[in-house]
């Protein structure tokens, strides 16, 4: 390279900061979208990268099964044939069962779970991590072991005592120890929304005492399996259900269908939903503000372009010029976003923490997330501004150096006299401003529109949660308090019930095991037997209008019907798997509205015929006496045939609890994030109109307009687009609740497309306040405009 090029190039790079230094304010506004972009992209796929490799560390470490398999009661000595199955790593039996647990300061039963402890020193399936205390003493079978988070919410010390209910029989238990398990991350109760540790309570305790509790002495009524690598899992749990099939199991299933991590596993893909959809949202708004700039500084500065060729810069060094200039400005929007993603990554990890429960878990995003940040952020600036670039090297010396045509406003001629006697003069030559360069008003309104979009799109479910709860609550679900029994009970058991201290109404249900098959496709369900016209859980149509049960025939869940691909009116076959595994062809009557799990109904006496057996009940619905809940509390701690509880009122609050407690961070941030977006467009809008306008609003001043006026002419502008921007960002928000809402149709629950009046309210007043603010800014420089400089320059 000559001495001379590279004088150039120093000459260039002097111009480069001076023009970056001018247009500061603008700069900082678009590095700050391309930062919000950059942020949340590290942010999300830094947070996808370290669950995932949290889970697969922590579920390797600790063994977590791959296959689970449930039967009523198998001897010992079936392990041995199960472990010797093809692709069988490793196989082991336990006994989990379900109870009623009575805490010190808790009023209402606590719905529990009980773990056997191995017996050998082997490191075990299903492996726990002790956070505090000891292991249990042999010698001690009321000693047991507490899961750390139902520990700390009642307040558990070591050495504490807590009853439960084993099998009719009321036990003290000590605490010993808290642990954490691999497979309760997400200890959530069978059919809840969110986690209560209050209201659900995971205990391990020694083999023998809770085999002796439960008539399982030499027996298991849970076996783990891992695999090896290659071992085909479908195949396997085949071969494992014919071998179980004669201990009563209702079919194995694999570690995809355990709860807790279904729930992990459905946060993860929200994670890589969002890391794919918002990011590009920031960027797509930063390569609008990036082409607005420059082609706008390139039309102020033609003059100063056909100098620089005129005295011997190339075309490619005026070009590569400015595009160094947007490349920096973009490079500076990495940096922040980098920053600001590391920052809000490691806040999600910490919220993340209170809900799923690891012995860890450290943000820490791969240079890979760092690099394709950096790579489309360049790749936004090039983008940007590839247009204009190759504008300014195609530009003539001679041709650059010539000042523009003046404006050409016939185009907008008809439109103001249409309006002439309803506009006054400013009011008019904002008009014909608007009227005169159309696609660059409408790209500044969308570009405003799509901070609202993005902010109603991603509030949006705040709506459809607070929904999806009044629903299930108020709608579907509206008994006061659920009771399971530990296993089916002849309908006497209701009557019992009814004479409960404080029950009004008590409806039953009954839930089978069952195999849904639709030619090679096939659903391992519970079918749940209902009254026909049950008034306590219901089945809702599309319009949440109660469905009265067939006589006859299966009712599904829109989503199990997706996944089966049948209609009402198909025909299933039914394979029972429980009792004497009846297999039968049923009709599917009706397909219904559901947004939790996948479920199918059906009436309870059909339901009793397939089985044929009278018609018994799992558990039963009950309305209650709000005067009356104590004594009826009190009656079902001691009632030996129930194994859980669960209270509609407690859920509830439990809901919103953990709404109100990520509530503030979730608003702060949506707002914070479409508020710059906002504010960019606008402030960038007016601070280019202000550049290119200043000879004309000068003129104006000295004709002797107010600066009021003057500030109306630029600024009202700016209004016009905000407010006309208002309802298209109303129409992007729906559109990307849609795209979300359709995106995260999951088997574990699906988002309502609800969009409150208020969300829509919040975002426009978000929209406005920055548009304000970004005019108040502009207003100050108008204020300080100097009038002979300005009208010194040339036109």
């Amino acid at each position: 390279m000559t001495g001379t090029t590279l004088r150039h190039f120093a000459a260039l790079d002097r111009k480069l900061l001076r023009d970056l230094w001018h247009i500061k304010g603008q700069a900082l506004a678009i590095a700050l979208v391309i930062a919000c972009g950059v942020g949340m992209y590290v942010m999300s796929n830094g947070m996808l990268q370290s669950l995932e490799e949290t889970r697969r560390a922590y579920y390797e470490r600790y063994r977590f099964a791959d296959v689970i398999a449930p039967v009523k009661r198998a001897p010992e000595s079936i392990i041995n044939s199960i472990a010797a199955l093809p692709g069988v790593r490793r196989a082991e039996g336990r006994i989990r069962v379900g109870a009623v647990l009575d805490v010190a300061g808790a009023s209402a039963p606590v719905t529990g779970v009980l773990i056997s402890l191995p017996e050998t020193r082997r490191l075990p399936i299903n492996a726990l991590v002790l956070r505090q205390g000891r292991y249990p003493d042999p010698a001690k079978p009321e000693e047991v072991l507490v899961l750390e988070g139902f520990a700390q919410a009642h307040g558990l010390a070591l050495g504490d005592s807590l009853s439960a209910i084993l099998h009719g029989t009321r036990r003290a238990l000590t605490m010993v120890g808290t642990v954490l398990s691999p497979e309760f991350v997400y200890a959530i109760a069978p059919g809840e929304l969110v986690p209560d540790d209050r209201r659900y309570g995971v205990l391990w305790m020694q083999r023998r005492a809770l085999a002796s509790a439960f008539d399982l002495d030499g027996a298991f009524n849970e076996a783990l399996l891992l695999l090896g690598q290659d071992a085909q899992q479908r195949g396997l749990i085949a071969r494992l259900d014919r071998l179980l099939e004669a201990y009563g199991t209702p079919g194995a299933y694999g570690r995809d269908r355990q709860l807790s991590d279904q729930f992990l596993s459905n946060e993860i893909e929200q994670l890589r939903v969002m890391g794919r959809l918002l990011p590009p949202i920031f960027l797509l708004v930063a390569t609008f503000l990036l082409n607005v700039v420059i082609g706008r500084l390139i039309d102020t500065e033609r003059e100063q372009i056909g100098l620089l060729k005129a005295f011997g810069y190339s075309d490619r060094a005026v070009g590569w010029h400015y595009l160094k200039m947007m490349g920096g400005i973009a490079l500076l929007g990495v940096a922040l976003g980098c920053l600001l993603g590391v920052w809000l990554g490691r806040g999600l990890a910490s919220m993340y923490m209170e809900y799923f429960k690891f012995p860890f878990l450290i943000f820490r995003a791969q240079p890979d997330v760092f690099l394709i940040a950096v790579a489309f952020s360049l790749l936004v600036a090039v983008l940007g501004t590839l247009s204009a670039v190759l504008r300014v090297m195609r530009l003539q010396p001679a041709v650059a150096m010539v000042p523009p045509a003046p404006p050409d406003y016939r185009r907008a001629v008809g439109g103001i006299q249409a309006l002439s006697g309803w506009l006054d003069q400013p009011s008019r030559m904002i008009l014909r401003h608007l009227l005169r360069w159309p696609r660059r008003a409408a790209m500044t309104s969308i570009g405003i529109a799509m901070s609202m979009g993005l902010l109603i799109g991603s509030s949006f479910t705040l709506d459809a949660m607070l929904h999806m709860v009044d629903i299930s609550f108020n709608v579907i679900d509206r008994q006061d308090v659920t009771v399971s029994f530990t296993e089916a009970r002849s309908l006497s058991a209701l009557s019992d019930l009814r004479h409960e201290p404080g029950v009004m109404k008590a409806e039953p249900f009954r839930a089978v095991p069952v195999v849904l098959r639709n030619g090679h496709l096939r659903r391992r369900e519970s079918v749940i037997g209902l009254l026909p016209n049950s008034g306590l859980s219901r089945l809702v149509d599309n319009h949440y209008r109660a469905v009265t049960l067939p006589q006859e025939g299966l009712v599904l869940s829109a989503k199990l019907a997706e996944l089966l691909r049948v209609q009402a009116g198909d025909r299933l076959l039914l394979e029972v798997r429980e009792g004497r595994r009846a297999q039968r062809s049923v009709r599917v009557a009706k397909v219904v509205k559901t947004y939790l799990g996948t479920v199918a109904y059906m009436d309870l006496d059909a339901l009793s015929r397939i089985l044929q057996e009278a018609p018994a009940l799992n558990g039963a619905y009950l309305l209650v006496d709000a005067q009356q809940t104590q004594p009826l509390y009190n009656r079902l701690k001691h009632t030996p045939v129930v194994a859980g509880v669960g209270l509609q009122e407690a859920a509830q609050r439990a809901f919103y609890d953990t709404l109100r407690e990520s509530l503030g961070t979730f608003v702060f941030f949506n707002t914070l994030f479409a508020g710059l977006i906002a504010i960019g467009v606008v402030y960038n809008s007016a601070r280019i109109s202000l550049s290119e306008r200043g000879r004309e609003l000068a003129s104006l001043r000295v004709l002797g307009l107010t600066r009021a006026e003057v500030s109306y002419i630029l600024l009202g502008e700016l209004a016009v687009l905000t407010l006309l921007a208002l309802p298209l960002g109303a129409l992007m928000g729906k559109a990307l609740a849609w795209l979300l809402v359709t995106t995260f149709d999951t088997e574990l629950f699906r988002i309502p497309l609800v969009i409150a009046d208020a969300t829509y309210g919040y975002a426009a007043l978000v929209v406005l306040v920055a548009a304000v603010a970004s005019g108040l800014m502009v207003r100050r420089r108008i204020d300080r405009l100097d009038l002979i400089s300005v009208l010194k320059t040339r036109e």
